[in-house]
């Protein structure tokens, strides 16, 4: 699953091929044993769970990083379609 960004020991992966799981555009969020998908639409965790202090962390940075997060999830699906 490739990671698009670590900070914090938060460690943030997008793994396109998830959408038959999840059918939503979304992030993997790890923290030490702890783990979280998280929706890109509407920021809400789909499954798992992180403690609040990380996932405010987290929540903030989708935001700051919204659009980006939409445009890779659009390409990836893209590319992988072909």
């Amino acid at each position: 699953m490739p990671v698009i960004s670590m900070f914090y020991g938060v460690i943030v992966m997008m793994y396109f091929f998830d959408t038959e799981r999840h059918h939503l555009p979304h992030i993997h969020v790890k923290y030490a044993e702890l783990t979280a998908v998280i929706d890109l639409e509407n920021f809400q965790v789909i499954e798992g769970n992180l403690p609040n202090n990380k996932l405010r962390l987290v929540l903030a940075w989708m935001e700051i990083h919204r659009d980006e997060l939409k445009a890779n999830w659009e390409l990836a699906k893209k590319i992988f379609q072909e």
